[in-house]
């Protein structure tokens, strides 16, 4: 599992309409029937269209400074291996979604009215994708880039003899960028791997557009707030104000796993990036006392994320040398591609 909480940024202010990325979030509906269309949803509410959404989230932030967020974007991005528990990918998901706002209201330390922040006082829109690109920092794009600057070259030879700005056989050349084309180290259904492509099998994810206000449009439900939960005077009253990142992506985890009975494996839970982060020893001891089965399948998991996996410590020798700090790099990677982690 994969999720990002972040706010819509242009420049030095934060985008004072919702418009732009809502019209993002059609591209995939272009060019299909209606019955083949994602729709937007809500907690209680399904087709809704992308013209209220942005009336709803743009007219629902009052008081907001052009400094401030009107509104967050939550991605939820299932791994392979977690969609391949899914029976129905949409309504899979849809369910999943309504399920963790719930988790997302709960995180908040705040009141309204003198109750806890429930789901119904969240104002968001959500919305299914089925599509992912390559971007330039995949280790396959990375990778095949010695390849594609090659292959630009020639394509630059070619241009300058067709404008008799040299001299050369332009059938040799494109000779020459096919073989390099299939030299190329990472392939898709035969064509080398460049950013922008597709990525081919499911890639089914979550996109949540959440008002920075609740509801009523009065009060301000922050998820960037740098506190986990504090009390503050304002007006003479006492006000509680924070939200619990941290509890957020747990509860995300354990409610999928709870909802699609899920048996997580450690290298792709939650607690084992936090432990990579503060204490890359214990991530491997950790990993090192796994069961022969769920070591497998751990190590599996970090092969396929781009982890050099014959140097992984297999003893507390090699555990307590330099090895770790080159390991912890290929993980690093790992972690910030969104091939393994929250």
């Amino acid at each position: 599992m994969f999720i990002t909480v972040t706010a819509q940024k242009l420049g030095g202010n934060y985008s004072q309409s919702s418009a732009g990325f809502v019209e993002y979030l059609e591209k995939e509906n272009q060019g299909l029937e209606q019955e083949h269309m994602e729709h937007f949803f809500n907690q209680y509410g399904d087709e809704i269209s992308a013209s209220e959404v942005v009336k709803e989230i743009d007219g629902n932030a009052s008081k907001l400074k052009k400094k401030e967020p009107k509104f967050y974007s939550i991605t939820v991005s299932p791994s392979k291996y977690e969609l391949r528990k899914l029976e129905n990918s949409r309504e899979d998901l849809k369910r999943y979604t309504r399920a963790i706002m719930k988790d997302y209201a709960s995180c908040f330390n705040r009141e309204i009215n003198g109750k806890q922040v429930t789901v119904n006082d969240i104002k968001y829109y959500a919305k299914i994708e089925h599509q992912r690109t390559f971007k330039g920092t995949d280790k396959q794009v990375r990778e095949n880039q010695p390849v594609a600057t090659k292959i630009l070259n020639l394509k630059n030879e070619i241009r300058q003899i067709k404008q008799g700005q040299q001299e050369g056989s332009i059938k040799r050349l494109e000779s020459k960028i096919c073989r390099l084309e299939k030299e190329a180290p990472h392939q898709q259904k035969g064509k080398r791997i460049v950013q922008g492509m597709n990525k081919e099998g499911n890639q089914s994810h979550i996109h949540i557009i959440v008002s920075r206000k609740d509801m009523s449009d009065s009060v301000s439900l922050s998820p960037g707030s740098k506190y986990k939960a504090s009390d503050v005077m304002i007006n003479g009253k006492l006000v509680k104000r924070g939200f619990d990142r941290d509890s957020f992506f747990t509860k995300a985890e354990k409610t999928f796993d709870a909802t699609f009975d899920y048996k997580r494996n450690y290298a792709e839970s939650y607690k084992s990036k936090k432990d990579f982060i503060k204490n890359p020893k214990v991530y491997f001891t950790t990993l090192m006392g796994l069961s022969s089965n769920e070591k497998a399948v751990a190590f599996k998991i970090l092969g396929k994320a781009g982890v050099p996996l014959n140097s992984i410590p297999t003893n507390k020798v090699q555990l307590a040398l330099k090895t770790i700090k080159y390991l912890k790099r290929g993980v690093d990677v790992a972690l910030k591609s969104g091939s393994i982690g929250i």
